[in-house]
């Protein structure tokens, strides 16, 4: 039987999957959906293959799994820095700023590796619920600017953040730069 480093099994368990999920994120940055195997992720915990499949029956499960975790903590990254702001330009400009900033940050690139990958049918619901709620807090501030439709101006708006994020993340051009025409382009075109 392995040995258990924590206080209680529930407590081993968790800290298991907590470093499954942490070098799931890694490989996914690293070298994108392809490098997300079992073994490897054996390979960084430590684990035999075979318990790897004790805490997840697939890679999807991996993936559905760092979605749920990670999509709340980037949403509320965003939501604190939008809340900072005090008009509806600032909200929108926070919005965009903040997606972008978030672009280095591993968690994000493995959501990228993600996306770009085929998954099952749940874990592509899981994905879009995520970014409808991404979305869904810049519907109000869109709103306040006069878009009749705030809705629909917040998914073109967030199609304007995703095709930034493609672009710092190919590296064609100064991160600054891309963030700074997105910010303008943004803020141009909420304007109701």
């Amino acid at each position: 039987m392995p040995r258990i480093r924590a206080a209680s099994v529930a407590e081993h368990r968790s800290m298991q999957r907590a470093a499954l999920l942490d070098a799931a994120r890694s490989l996914l940055s690293e070298g994108g959906t392809e490098a997300l195997t079992f073994p490897a992720l054996a390979e960084r915990t430590g684990l035999a293959r075979s318990s790897v499949y004790e805490y997840f029956r697939s890679r999807a499960a991996v993936v559905e799994e760092l979605c749920e975790v990670d999509f709340p903590l980037w949403a509320a990254e965003v939501a604190a820095a939008m809340e900072l702001a005090d008009s509806p330009e600032g909200k929108v400009e926070a919005y965009v700023r903040r997606q972008l900033a978030l672009v280095g940050d591993r968690r994000h690139r493995a959501v990228v590796a993600i996306s770009a990958s085929e998954l099952d049918a749940g874990a592509r619901e899981k994905i879009r619920a995520a970014h409808g709620e991404l979305v869904a807090m810049i519907v109000e501030a869109l709103g306040e600017l006069g878009q009749a439709q705030p809705r629909l101006a917040a998914m073109l708006l967030q199609g304007v953040v995703d095709a930034a994020v493609r672009r710092i993340e190919i590296g064609a051009e100064d991160p600054a730069a891309v963030t700074e025409a997105a910010v303008r382009m943004a803020l141009r075109g909420v304007r109701g």
